[in-house]
């Protein structure tokens, strides 16, 4: 199966930056953006910047590697290497790709939380080992996410 990434991403006002997930058939759930790992992709922090240009229309900086979670998922284990990074800028209008392109993948709405323990508890962050390392660390991620110079 091929290892993905995502972007834990502070904003400016030290507030997470995620999407709020309405799929067709499944339950609402909320997810940081990211994605698979592609043969074109030199690198995973690489991965992690095209991933966030298609789905967020961002750039980021201070890209810091914070642990990889790995979980069983359709019949095998699917490796999810995350990242904590600043957010530089975000334009909607570069949003590209199948997320947009594909009306049955759903709607990507995002929204921005404030670093509360009962903000992702209060969520179902998709996938769940995710959201219990973000319950466990949310507090500590300005400090765990270096600040980058502008």
């Amino acid at each position: 199966m091929q290892p993905s990434v995502r972007g834990v991403l502070l904003d400016d006002d030290e507030r997470l930056v995620l999407f709020r997930r309405t799929v067709p058939g499944r339950p609402l759930y909320w997810s940081v953006p990211g994605g698979h790992v592609e043969p074109g992709d030199a690198s995973l922090e690489h991965t992690l910047r095209r991933e966030l240009l298609e789905e967020l229309g961002a750039e980021v900086s201070a890209v810091t590697p914070l642990t990889t979670l790995s979980y069983p998922y359709k019949g095998a284990v699917k490796t999810q290497h995350v990242y904590g990074c600043r957010l530089v800028s975000m334009d909607p209008a570069l949003r590209h790709g199948p997320e947009w392109d594909d009306p049955t993948r759903g709607v990507y709405e995002v929204e921005r939380l404030r670093l509360d323990p009962s903000e992702i508890a209060s969520r179902h962050l998709v996938p769940e080992v995710l959201g219990d390392y973000l319950a466990g660390h949310i507090a500590s991620l300005p400090r765990l996410i270096r600040l980058a110079k502008r």
